[in-house]
């Protein structure tokens, strides 16, 4: 896929209609066409990158999304504001936004994070393997 074919380059361009909660001269966040929950946001940079690890100026993207993330927090009157960072539907660097206020999505969400984590503990030789290879 190319940058002229990215579906969110075409919604920072506004050549797809969109809601912006958000934008500044980098960044721009707009609420998801198909949320799950009120309020799901996709926080993205204007430039185009793959993935969110390749954004050069990170602090600030992680910046923006700390401020949606507070102001969730006062609008919604709860403290739980989820973000997640999988990047694999869309090939545009995006953050995902969701305040924590709909007790089903909840539900849904931590079902999810369970699913995905083994249920076995890590075995002292595994994280010593582990740590050759992923230690910094």
């Amino acid at each position: 896929m190319t940058k002229n074919d990215c579906l969110f380059c075409k919604i920072i361009n506004n050549e797809i209609p969109n809601y912006r909660v958000y934008e500044d001269e980098e960044f721009i966040a707009f609420l998801d066409a198909f949320p799950a929950v009120e309020g799901y946001t996709l926080v993205v940079p204007k430039k185009h990158y793959r993935w969110v690890w390749d954004v050069e100026n990170i602090g600030r993207y992680f910046e923006v999304c700390q401020k949606i993330a507070k102001h969730y927090q006062q609008v919604t009157g709860d403290d739980r504001v989820y973000s997640m960072i999988i990047g694999e539907e869309v090939p545009h660097a995006h953050i995902r936004i969701i305040p924590g206020n709909d007790e089903s999505f909840n539900e849904k969400f931590y079902k999810f994070l369970e699913a995905t984590q083994t249920k076995d503990m890590l075995a002292e030789d595994k994280a010593k393997e582990m740590l050759k290879k992923f230690k910094l």
